[in-house]
């Protein structure tokens, strides 16, 4: 077996596999699987082999079920995305255990020196990778943007800034996709991402689980993370700026980029929880010609994020549907 993509390299990707939301189920594509999440349950299907699918499946409740407060417009987004990170990051990593498990058989049935496994060590090692890796993102695609544009427009811009950096950061986004999307494993991790759209687009019209009835669908969904990430990269622009204004209003320009970062970071909350709102919005009316028109340039960023699946995959993503229902 080859040897699989580092799984902190695929943090930023994680944000938009992440950051599906649905009130009955949603998914994220994992390595060599699929992760779905139900009303009450959880589940892991990844392909072990050829002929061996792990299906893993725990109770799962949402903080926002002890906490009523959690549950209202815009917080529940907030927390339903801080629980999809923690959910996919912890799936993500399971599937890589169990691909790793069955190198480390395969190995030990051709004779081969395994080493034993220090489980304590990995943890260490990839909390650590996960830190370095957040704060790579956040520096390449929130603070660079902002810290470039701060040396081209006024600083007592509110509008213009946020306009010029929220755009270099779409573009940044974009052009990291495409570079992923060229790596083969990353390729099949969005074959994955395809094939769980197929079978949640199956399920919610009520069809069987049959690779009969998946393969007729399109990978391209409304409710999909990409979309989602569409919508707050237009939505900081529009907040930003407003926060900008009244900042600058009261106290004068910011005294320094990293003080414009820090405030905008404290908002991300706010930001993840308004684009929450507006994309369950926007799948309910999708049917009006004018929000379907709208939602078009997530759609079409999802044929970079999703790529057709083969019946492999659409068995492992019927799989992990079925166990999380």
């Amino acid at each position: 077996m080859k040897k699989r993509v580092r799984i902190p390299f695929i943090v930023p990707a994680l944000l938009y596999f992440a950051a599906r939301k649905k009130s009955k189920v949603g998914g994220q594509a994992v390595m060599e699987g699929v992760m779905m999440r139900g009303k009450e349950h959880i589940s892991l299907a990844v392909r072990k082999n050829e002929n061996e699918v792990v299906v893993e499946r725990q109770p799962f409740s949402s903080v926002s079920k002890k906490y009523p407060i959690l549950g209202k417009p815009v917080f529940r987004g907030a927390v339903s995305l801080v629980e999809s990170m923690i959910v996919g990051y912890k799936t993500l990593t399971r599937s890589a255990e169990i691909l790793e498990d069955e190198q480390r058989r395969i190995a030990s049935e051709e004779g081969k020196m395994v080493k034993e496994r220090n489980k304590t060590g990995e943890k260490i090692v990839a909390g650590f990778s996960l830190v370095i890796s957040l704060a790579i993102t956040f520096g390449i695609f929130m603070y660079l943007p902002m810290w470039l544009f701060s040396h081209i427009v006024p600083k007592e811009s509110a509008l213009l800034f946020n306009l010029g950096s929220g755009s270099l950061r779409v573009v940044f986004f974009l052009l990291y996709l495409i570079l992923i999307s060229m790596w083969k494993d990353i390729r099949r991790l969005f074959e994955y991402h395809g094939a769980e759209h197929k079978a949640i687009f199956t399920f919610e019209d009520g069809k069987e689980l049959t690779l009969e009835n998946m393969r007729g669908y399109t990978t391209l969904h409304p409710r999909c993370g990409t979309s989602f990430l569409f919508l707050v990269g237009f939505i900081c622009i529009i907040l930003f700026s407003f926060v900008d204004a009244l900042y600058i209003m009261k106290f004068g320009p910011y005294p320094s980029t990293l003080v414009r970062f820090a405030v905008h970071f404290t908002l991300i909350p706010l930001v993840s929880g308004t684009s929450y709102e507006v994309l369950k919005l926007s799948d309910t009316y999708s049917h009006v010609p004018i929000v379907g028109l709208l939602i078009q340039p997530g759609l079409l960023l999802q044929k970079i994020t999703t790529k057709n699946p083969d019946d492999s995959q659409l068995d492992v993503a019927a799989q992990a549907l079925k166990a999380a229902l």
